[in-house]
């Protein structure tokens, strides 16, 4: 018997409870393992030509120097910011750096692995309550899911997140089922570390589970209540532990917490990474004027999933998982209050609602990776409602007309969505259209009688064709055919819409968090020190880049382009200024020439910070390329108020801090925080400083003080 046989056959027959009971089919682990052999590929493959994101790129090297920056989530290891997250995703990332060495490769691997777990835990949670079919569907379409491979190639924390998110719904999933404490307690700790990884995006989906438990548990109404009191209390600790550590810090004693107004985590909590991605303001785009978050996603709507710049990355089967939470809502008909399947199809159709009503309707920042946690409700949707809906067409007429048109909606959608990819793959629409008309028309004239085998393959026909849109936008990643920006930016499949490449991205084809030169060596292929656990911080392998290979890079040049592409930088502004125009982030030094960069750890003269610039994505480049911290004033968006005149003065007084760069524009609010903050510092820097012409360091390109470099000693306060 084939797979595709014993899965139909497993889809008509609803499986005994409890199923893992049951002996698996032979085809089920093989498939299983051929799915994760797929993804680890799409994950994996040419990863180290990939862009990562320069500004978490830094923060990891930083970690790996220094435990209060990797306990902080500190930009740079002298731990004057940090970045605008919490940082248990860095930290898991520091410390692979720390075992391994830090590079791509390091820095990627407990990424990718908790991308493959993700997929495992699914493939579990639906095949206890679906069986192995429905579970090998999800599986595929969660491991094909374009955004999903883009973002799992890149450090962002998005993938630590769903792969948190994803536990916490199998454990609140295993605590309905046994009605047990742990597990929801389980739940409860995952939800909590995945708001320690993204705040508050890692709560979309708890309400579901939550709300599942309370409604579907065989227990008594005061022990439900009792558990979910229990789970409330684990979730406020897992979530809030670090938020409460840093607060017991003095202010003195801690870096200035990026992205708050008042270098606060609780700030951090309710303002920018809480509310602000809503409605908007608070270093958000969107709010009072801005656009409702549409440069990076299209304008705030209902249907911004479908829209130019979303729908290749997400909605291919959307239509699909709607129909399919609907019908089988309605095939539960009257089943007892306790009914696991209904309970399950709740819990992933409320993970999906939840994530597409925030996502859609968010007027504050809204990144299309961000759509990634979307992905596993409609994996599962696809999975086991497909499987109530084939069963359901082949022994209830009523409903043979409903399987039908879900496919037939899946590839209508399909076709609309390669049309809009002018020229690309022209071939595969008109293909998916063929074959899915085919099959559908074989699940009619199959449906009854003894013809299973006939039938099992008109239904691996129609998963291929409806999977076949989503796995060519998925390929196009690690191919190097398709994909946006990298790094601050990822997307897969060819450029259809006119959303910009976010902060940083404009550079390089928002290609940052590269090391020029490569390698984990500084600028001219110097080693960093204490780099390789050598003396000298050489590596063993004469020539080689120690500990891996870090990300790509061509080398930044006194003006803040590159002297040569970045590999694979294929997006808007292609060898564009450091900082790039994509995002607005700050300008000037956006990179800094192997020349500047010796210069200025030539004339360091012991203090703690190598230069101070007006942006987080600019000081990224700046560690990266030298391996020494540099501060960021203004933080990412331009709007944290991290460096006053007195906290400057107060630097150089001590010879913490000689170099300062002034100028440069964030994003939100302006330099400073659109205060007069940044006006005070500048001009004070201009005034007391010996500024630094370009022809000090080797600059051929300009002459002058065309990069606003500063030189300031003590003797300058006087």
């Amino acid at each position: 018997m084939t797979s595709a046989t014993a899965a139909l056959h497993a889809a008509h027959e609803p499986p005994p409870v409890p199923i893992p009971a049951r002996r698996a089919p032979r085809w089920s682990l093989p498939a299983l393992l051929a799915i994760l052999a797929l993804a680890a590929g799409l994950y994996s493959w040419n990863l180290s030509a990939s862009g990562l994101n320069s500004f978490y790129s830094a923060a990891v090297l930083s970690g790996t120097e220094s435990w209060k920056a990797w306990f902080f989530g500190s930009l740079d290891a002298g731990n004057f910011l940090t970045v605008d997250k919490p940082p248990f995703a860095l930290m898991v990332m520091g410390l692979s750096c720390r075992l391994f060495g830090y590079g791509t490769w390091q820095m990627m691997l407990p990424l990718i692995l908790a991308a493959l777990a993700t997929i495992r835990i699914l493939h579990t949670c639906v095949r206890r309550v679906w069986g192995h079919g429905a579970a090998a569907v999800a599986a595929l379409v969660l491991a094909l899911t374009p955004i999903t491979v883009a973002i799992n190639r890149d450090n962002n924390p998005d993938t630590l997140l769903v792969f948190l998110m994803v536990g916490g719904a199998a454990l609140g999933l295993r605590a309905v089922r046994g009605g047990r404490l742990l597990p929801l307690l389980g739940a409860a700790a995952c939800f909590g570390f995945a708001f320690h990884t993204k705040m508050l995006q890692g709560y979309i989906a708890l309400p579901a589970v939550f709300a599942v438990y309370l409604y579907a548990t065989d227990l008594g109404w005061t022990k439900r209540i009792r558990n979910l009191l229990l789970a409330a209390v684990a979730l406020a600790v897992s979530s809030f532990w670090w938020a409460a550590a840093v607060s017991l810090v003095p202010a003195s004693e801690r870096p200035y917490i990026g992205g708050s107004t008042d270098g606060t985590a609780w700030d951090l909590i309710t303002g920018y990474n809480g509310l602000g991605r809503i409605l908007g303001g608070d270093g958000n785009m969107g709010g009072g004027g801005g656009g409702g978050g549409g440069g990076f996603s299209g304008a705030a709507g209902i249907g911004r999933m479908f829209n130019d710049v979303l729908g290749g990355q997400i909605s291919w089967l959307l239509p699909f998982a709607g129909i399919a939470l609907v019908g089988g809502l309605a095939l539960c008909g009257r089943a007892p209050r306790t009914d696991l399947t209904r309970a399950a199809l709740v819990l992933w159709g409320g993970w999906t609602v939840l994530h597409y009503l925030t996502f859609a309707l968010a007027e504050g920042t809204m990144h299309p990776y961000y759509t990634t946690a979307l992905a596993p409700g409609i994996a599962a949707l696809c999975g086991g409602g497909g499987a109530m809906l084939l069963r359901a067409f082949r022994t209830d007429r009523r409903w043979a007309w409903v399987l039908p048109l879900a496919l037939g909606v899946t590839g209508v959608w399909a076709v609309v969505l390669l049309r809009r990819a002018s020229g690309w793959n022209t071939w595969l629409w008109p293909t998916i259209a063929v074959v899915m008309a085919l099959a559908i028309a074989g699940l009619l004239v199959f449906r009854s009688g003894r013809r299973v085998r006939l039938l099992a393959v008109s239904v691996a026909a129609a998963v291929a064709a409806g999977v076949a849109g989503p796995a060519a936008y998925a390929w196009s990643v690690p191919a190097g055919s398709g994909g946006g920006m990298g790094g601050t930016n990822p997307t897969a499949g060819p450029s259809t819409g006119g959303g910009m490449g976010g902060p940083g991205g404009g550079g390089e084809g928002g290609r940052a968090g590269v090391f020029p030169g490569g390698g984990g060596e500084g600028p001219g292929g110097r080693p960093r020190d204490g780099r390789n656990g050598s003396a000298d911080g050489t590596d063993a392998t004469d020539g080689a880049p120690p500990n891996g290979t870090p990300p790509q890079g061509g080398a930044p040049t006194a003006g803040g382009g590159t002297s040569e592409p970045r590999a694979g930088a294929d997006g808007p502004g292609e060898g564009g200024t450091g900082g790039g125009t994509g995002g607005g982030m700050d300008g000037g030094m956006g990179g800094a020439s192997a020349e500047l960069v010796a210069y200025l750890e030539k004339h360091q003269d012991g203090a703690e910070w190598l230069l101070a610039v007006s942006g987080s994505q600019s000081a990224a480049q700046l560690i990266l390329s030298s391996g020494e911290p540099v501060i960021s004033m203004w933080g990412w968006s331009g709007s944290d108020r991290a460096m006053t005149l007195a906290r400057l003065k107060d630097l150089v007084g001590r010879g913490e801090l000689h170099y300062v760069q002034v100028g440069g524009q964030g994003m939100g609010g302006g330099v400073g925080g659109g205060s007069g903050i940044s006006s005070e510092v500048s001009a004070w820097v201009q005034e007391h400083g010996t500024a630094v012409e370009a022809s000090e360091y080797g600059a051929t390109s300009s002459t002058g003080n065309t990069s606003g470099l500063y030189r300031l000693d003590p003797s300058d306060l006087t």
